[in-house]
């Protein structure tokens, strides 16, 4: 798909928040041929093998043509960082006065091609975002597969904020799948809560976020 094909959806419907990822990168999911030897469907064995050869491409001229494209009818961006490398190349676009805070960066460990998810690259991330952006940015974390959890709980602990959902992890505990969302959501609460802390409600997190508001969307 060309850049604008990308971008039509949120330069047409003008949604609150938007997901931009912050560099090209290989991003590999064949290591689950490792694990996984028979499927469901026809297209998944040739999916996982096709990604040896997948580059995720996001060049900057990309990333300024989203800007350009998406700012203007105030939708603001869920900064995807897979890398220290993205979150420099974030730095760079909000020096160049293309992006404006408060940035919502999150932070993506456990792909191959990107950062790992060991408890030390979440700091390493966290400690870079620290140094290069101050208090102008909301920090959040997103665990691949079965990563998630533990990266979402190790994130609370250190005051970020947290993503689950089916598109970053099938599972909702050790052998077990999640059969909707909602079951990942529900016990990211459960832990949440158990940490002493307290989940936003929306209207709380559309003012932390400095978002526009669900009555100036075009949906």
């Amino acid at each position: 798909m060309s850049v604008a094909e990308r971008a039509a959806p949120a330069a047409t419907y003008q949604p609150e928040l938007a997901s931009l990822n912050m560099g090209s990168m290989n991003f590999g999911l064949y290591p689950m041929l490792n694990r996984f030897k028979e499927f469901k469907h026809g297209w998944e064995r040739e999916h996982l093998e096709g990604s040896k050869d997948l580059v995720f491409r996001n060049s900057f001229k990309d990333i300024e043509y989203m800007l350009e494209t998406c700012y203007g009818n105030g939708t603001r961006f869920e900064f995807e960082c897979y890398d220290t490398s993205h979150l420099y190349n974030l730095a760079h676009f909000a020096d160049r006065g293309l992006v404006k805070a408060p940035f919502f960066v999150q932070s993506v460990f456990g792909l191959l091609g990107g950062i790992g998810g060991h408890p030390e690259d979440v700091l390493h991330m966290k400690r870079t975002a620290d140094r290069l952006f101050g208090d102008d940015f909301r920090w959040s974390v997103l665990g691949a597969g079965a990563n998630q959890f533990r990266i979402a709980t190790q994130a609370a602990t250190l005051g970020g904020n947290v993503r689950v959902g089916l598109e970053d992890s099938l599972w909702a505990g050790r052998g077990e799948l999640a059969t909707s969302n909602a079951v990942q959501v529900k016990k990211i609460r459960s832990i949440i809560e158990g940490l002493g802390l307290q989940v936003a409600t929306p209207d709380e997190a559309r003012e932390i976020l400095e978002l526009k508001g669900g009555d100036q969307v075009a949906f």
